[in-house]
């Protein structure tokens, strides 16, 4: 069920929102409703994988609860070992099977397990309350309360990645508290604003860009297409996930929740830093927060700083997907984050546009490894894009020139929806904007959000 489909938008979403507020001045029937049409939600997916969801619930409030019970941290520390472990085996099972084939020549036979979805997300979740235990910055909560923190709909499928502090809290809060009507507002904003990124704008990129990736390593990409692609994926992916994020949050606001920013226009960053304070913001907190700091950060010298670096943003990008593409991915981040501290610790500052023109490149070029099937495929989109191969049309450049637009001259999308104001021409324009949305989405596929995959 995507929130760009009409099962969604007709069907799951009007019945959770009238249950909701129905039972709004109760608090208890109204977050086990909620929790019940989340998991409800989760599973319309596939009905397999919601056993999955719960068992993982059931077993990390437990260990909380032995934790609690006897106060040891080894509690803590195994149902962390173990949230990794079923991580590890529905998706990297395969990846280090691989890997260890390639390095003995003896091939291992392994189940080939389909990939839950939203699994890297709700595991990451589970990780986030566990580590913050672990610290002695995290209350004892309720098994409704944890449980609706995991599977809470809007967020379960692909962030934004939220903590457990920032979010149940707001549980107890009546929705029909002061300011409810603005969070309507916006709540509604957001969601058009993400529909129409990820229908308008999105996809339109993804038919150009899709069918020349998924050929790149099996047949011969032209000059032409391989600057297709390579021009169209980081809008596509940009407007494909910030719309998600901005659907999530809306969605979040009309039960009354506010959940944490995840974008903030990052293609207007001018250097490789100021870009991940900007783009995932909530992964990039997860990332400097439990990974970073623990590694070291900057606290004990420069070369465990940048071992640091590469270390996290390398497991950052398996976190990404099992695969070589990612981790060279992540590597390369690290490496650029690295020399960014070296340069700002001996060379003066470029001037912005320069700034800003080499972090475009460097973006360029990742963003075609993060999205090829494989490396042999990356080094064919390269290879064509340095001129070797059959000359043709760049295509969707008007759409590729729209979104460039929108990224880095247009407000961002919090911004936008905070500035909103009490007006008498905000329904009909709502309706109108709800209108085209719905005759784009009767016009063609649904595409699946691009994060769905991780």
């Amino acid at each position: 069920m995507l929130f760009n489909s009409f099962p969604f938008i007709f069907g799951f979403l009007p019945w959770a929102l009238a249950g909701y507020w129905l039972l709004a001045r109760t608090e208890a029937p109204r977050l086990w409703f909620l929790l019940a049409a989340s998991v409800a939600f989760y599973g319309y997916w596939g009905w397999r994988f919601a056993p999955l969801l719960l068992t993982s619930i059931v077993i990390n409030w437990v260990a909380v609860q032995g934790f609690f019970a006897y106060r040891r941290a080894s509690t803590l520390v195994l149902a962390i070992a173990a949230n990794l472990l079923c991580l590890g085996v529905f998706k990297y099972l395969g990846f280090f099977a691989g890997i260890v084939a390639d390095v003995t020549g003896h091939p291992l036979a392994v189940a080939r397990l389909a990939l839950p979805l939203g699994i890297s997300f709700f595991t990451f979740h589970h990780i986030i309350y566990l580590v913050d235990l672990l610290r002695g910055r995290a209350p004892r909560y309720g098994f409704r309360d944890y449980a609706l923190y995991i599977a809470l709909f809007p967020q379960i499928l692909a962030g934004p990645l939220v903590r457990h502090n920032e979010i149940v809290g707001q549980f107890s809060l009546p929705p029909a508290r002061e300011g409810w009507e603005m969070r309507v507002v916006r709540g509604i904003g957001l969601f058009l604003i993400g529909l129409a990124k990820k229908i308008f704008i999105a996809d339109a990129l993804a038919s150009h860009a899709d069918p020349i990736f998924a050929k790149a390593g099996t047949a011969a990409v032209g000059i032409g297409e391989a600057w297709t692609a390579a021009l169209s994926f980081p809008f596509q992916i940009y407007f494909d996930f910030s719309g998600y994020s901005d659907m999530a949050i809306g969605l979040a606001l009309l039960f009354g929740f506010v959940l944490p920013v995840n974008f903030d226009a990052p293609y207007r960053a001018t250097s490789l830093r100021d870009f991940w304070r900007r783009w995932h913001m909530t992964l990039s907190r997860f990332l400097r927060d439990y990974l970073y700091i623990p590694l070291g950060g900057n606290r004990h010298g420069l070369l465990q700083q940048l071992a640091a670096l590469l270390a996290t943003m390398a497991l950052g990008g398996l976190w990404h997907g099992a695969g070589w593409t990612f981790v060279l991915w992540g590597a390369m981040h690290g490496a650029g984050l690295a020399v960014g501290v070296l340069w700002r610790r001996s060379l003066p500052p470029l001037p912005k546009p320069a700034s800003w023109a080499l972090l475009m490149m460097f973006l360029l070029i990742t963003w075609v490894l993060f999205r090829a099937p494989s490396l042999a495929a990356a080094g064919d989109i390269f290879w064509s894009m340095l001129g070797q191969g059959v000359p043709g049309r760049v295509e969707g450049l008007r759409t590729v020139a729209i979104a460039a637009a929108v990224a880095m001259l247009g407000p961002a999308s919090q911004q936008f929806v905070e500035r909103l104001r009490p007006h008498l021409w905000i329904a009909p324009a709502a309706a109108a904007a709800t209108v085209l949305a719905l005759l784009k989405l009767g016009d063609g596929p649904a595409y699946e959000f691009i994060y769905f995959r991780f």
